[in-house]
């Protein structure tokens, strides 16, 4: 089955019972373990728990094919459902996968983790068309949504977060849903007894490495520093960082300079074209942002936006070498 937008996170859930294979796939690799960790929890509270919970990936069922059919048809010795969990699929699982459900268990059900499927892979059109299967999608969020789960999950701990304070934690996390707990819990941990978050508290508590690293990256390749910008992005996929984080990064941050020079240009001045940006600039990069805005023209910087944009859209293709694609057009533009 496929899931319309409103119906994923009923579904993940409470994930129909018709569904007996659900495949997680999607750029947002934190999304994905989330939504595969909250379906599997209907299954068993443990996920690793050795009688009720199995983990496999590609290669072990395809070295052993009959691997699955045992794993989903074996009873726990505990009593109750099993969960068999499946790493790094892809679509050369398909025709496991349909055999599978020509006869799958009632009870045990298979939930199969991949990364980025198009519409035209066979694994996810298999589970899209099976009316005994699902195929829930893991996109990477934009900042208004991220910004009202980031609101939801504060709340529900008791704390409120000051309306400036959530874009910037959202920017500072979009494209990993992962990071949302980790982060939250990072902060609650360092507001103590102290229920208001502040901006302030945004920036001393969340501005780890990674995202510091991003930053260096991003005014590297703004501020026209090519070697920066290198090690900066070299560092950041030796942390894993997905290359569509960094490319959001630097379209909002090209965004912001677009819409700052336009403003200029129809006559704002520039200190208050600079406060009416939201979120707000953090006062320690603000003349950096000046100097960039003097280094790019109008159209140069609408030039680049196309640029990244397409570049975006060359990544969603399989086969394509990101990583070197990413690496050239940063230096490019910090080069130009």
């Amino acid at each position: 089955m496929k899931l319309a937008w409103k119906q994923i996170e009923p579904f993940v859930k409470n994930p129909d019972i018709k569904a007996r294979v659900i495949l997680v796939y999607g750029p947002d690799d934190g999304l994905m373990r989330e939504r595969t960790r909250i379906m599997g929890k209907t299954v068993t509270p443990d996920l690793n728990d050795p009688f009720n919970a199995v983990t496999l990936n590609t290669a072990q069922l395809l070295d052993d094919p009959a691997r699955l059919q045992d794993e989903a048809g074996a009873m726990s010795m505990m009593g109750g459902a099993r969960l068999i969990r499946i790493e790094d699929g892809g679509d050369k699982l398909a025709p496991m996968i349909k055999d599978y459900l020509q006869n799958p268990s009632a009870v045990n059900l298979v939930l199969i983790e991949a990364g980025e499927l198009g519409p035209r892979s066979s694994l996810r059109s298999l589970c899209e068309k099976a009316k005994n299967a699902a195929a829930v999608p893991c996109y990477v969020e934009d900042e208004r949504s991220l910004a009202g789960l980031i609101r939801q999950t504060l709340q529900e701990e008791g704390y409120n977060i000051s309306s400036d304070a959530v874009p910037v934690l959202a920017a500072s996390i979009l494209g990993d849903r992962g990071r949302v707990r980790s982060e939250i819990e990072k902060l609650i941990i360092y507001m103590g007894t102290e229920k208001r978050i502040t901006l302030d508290d945004i920036h001393a508590c969340c501005g780890d490495a990674g995202a510091q690293t991003l930053d260096n990256l991003i005014y590297s390749v703004a501020g026209g520093s090519p070697e920066p910008a290198l090690k900066a992005y070299t560092t950041l996929m030796d942390e894993g960082v997905p290359p569509i984080v960094i490319l959001r990064g630097l379209q909002n941050h090209f965004r912001r300079l677009h819409l700052t020079k336009a403003r200029i240009i129809e006559g704002v001045p520039a200190q208050d074209a600079l406060k009416m940006l939201q979120p707000p600039l953090f006062f320690k990069v603000e003349d950096s942002f000046r100097a960039q805005l003097s280094r790019w023209s109008l159209v140069a910087l609408e030039t680049i936006l196309s640029r990244l944009a397409l570049l975006e859209a060359q990544t969603k293709k399989s086969g394509v070498p990101v990583n070197t694609l990413c690496a050239q057009a940063f230096l490019a533009i910090s080069a130009r």
